[in-house]
């Protein structure tokens, strides 16, 4: 990098840290390092208003095509923007499954239609996103999904009916974008629909789910008879999946920096338990707190590896190990952070500290689990990235 170059970044990082500093206060200060997983449902009007007011200072879409409402900002920048945006401790983004999921999956296969209604909403914080992948019986094994869904040609009128399950705020959503069934007698991965479905009518009931940690962030989405326009369908129908895939490819986008970076924050708050517990005195504490940041190190530098030339949502080989790294780091980081609570790790605490200590504990749990077991994982990346032959399947 030249010299004019590394003062343009520099430049570039030191607005984004002033904006935050006068923006992150008054009202919005109690939103710092907040809302991240395990406290989701922290505040959500105060963090819908802080979405409106990241989309008028020009922080929302930073890597869409300027053609889109987006900014079209280098991967270099968007980088910045994150480790900026948590080092002020900026909360969980209510926006994030609209703004890095959906979006770059309609500008990459939705209709210019689809695009005018439902991009700018995004952007500028007036609709927000669930996303309706998994099913009781359809998690890991996605293509198992049974919800299903009729064209109503008379009325020119999908109409979808079924079950999704650990549906991340869903109860504070606008709309949900479904992988339904659309070919009756269809299996696996054929004949379904990538569809776009609005929350807020009769057809559709959300029951949240409590956890562990005492939050329920996540829901069941019933739909019976719910109804959505003829074309508020992704691609063809029977293209559901190529279209939901590509999806999940954004999700291993430059997102995951900032998830890093709220990592490396819950790794703050392990060490100043164990200093201040004296945990840091024991020598095996201390080389897990090491193997912990040397970890975090490790899955930011393959995140930049996965996410170069990276547009179209297609999965690269480095990103198919991206996700059974960081739940299996995230899940060992729980398990040290209670450990240097001791004791008082068994204790319900008001302290605000130890309790995101607990939270981390029982949240990282899960890690392991959803969005693709373990098992999964390494079944994927040992087909697809390592082209061994397919496990046998029943």
């Amino acid at each position: 990098m030249n010299a004019a170059a590394a003062n343009d970044e520099a430049a570039f990082r030191a607005e984004v840290a002033g904006w935050m500093r006068a923006h992150l206060a008054g009202r919005f200060a109690k939103l710092r390092h907040r809302g991240g997983p395990g406290d989701e449902d922290f505040e959500p009007a105060l963090r819908k208003e802080w979405e409106r007011e990241l989309a008028r200072g020009g922080w929302t879409g930073l890597g869409w095509p300027k053609a889109y409402g987006g900014r079209g900002l280098s991967l270099e920048r968007q980088v910045i923007f994150h480790e900026e945006y948590a080092r002020a401790g900026g909360p969980g983004r209510m926006g994030h499954i609209g703004e890095t999921l959906l979006g770059p999956t309609l500008i990459a296969y939705g209709s210019e239609a689809q695009k005018r209604r439902f991009l700018p909403r995004i952007l500028d914080g007036s609709e927000y996103w669930a996303q309706g992948y998994s099913e009781p019986n359809a998690g890991s094994d996605l293509a198992n999904v049974q919800t299903r869904c009729r064209l109503d040609e008379a009325r020119g009128e999908w109409i979808v009916d079924g079950q999704k399950v650990w549906t991340s705020l869903a109860h504070e959503s606008d709309w949900i974008f479904v992988l339904a069934r659309c070919e009756p007698g269809s299996k696996g991965s054929k004949g379904l629909a990538f569809l776009l479905v609005p929350l807020k009518q009769p057809g559709v009931s959300i029951r949240p789910i409590r956890q562990l940690t005492g939050s329920c962030e996540f829901n069941e989405v019933f739909f019976d008879g719910a109804r959505t326009a003829a074309d508020h369908i992704v691609g063809r129908p029977g293209e559901g999946w190529a279209i939901a895939m590509a999806l999940l490819g954004f999700e291993r986008g430059i997102s995951t920096l900032g998830q890093q970076m709220h990592f490396g924050h819950e790794l703050e708050l392990v060490v100043a338990q164990a200093r201040a517990s004296g945990a840091a005195d024991d020598p095996a504490i201390r080389q897990r707190l090491a193997q912990s940041w040397i970890g975090l190190r490790v899955m930011r530098y393959n995140a930049l590896r996965m996410l170069a030339d990276a547009e179209d949502g297609r999965l690269r080989p480095e990103a198919l190990i991206y996700k059974y790294y960081w739940s299996n780091w995230h899940r060992a980081l729980g398990e040290l952070a209670i450990d240097v609570l001791g004791e008082e790790g068994r204790l319900v605490h008001q302290d605000e500290a130890r309790r995101r200590l607990q939270q981390v504990f029982f949240f990282s749990r899960a890690d392991t689990i959803y969005a693709g077991t373990n098992e999964i994982q390494l079944n994927l990346i040992a087909e697809r990235a390592l082209g061994l032959p397919r496990e046998p399947r029943g």
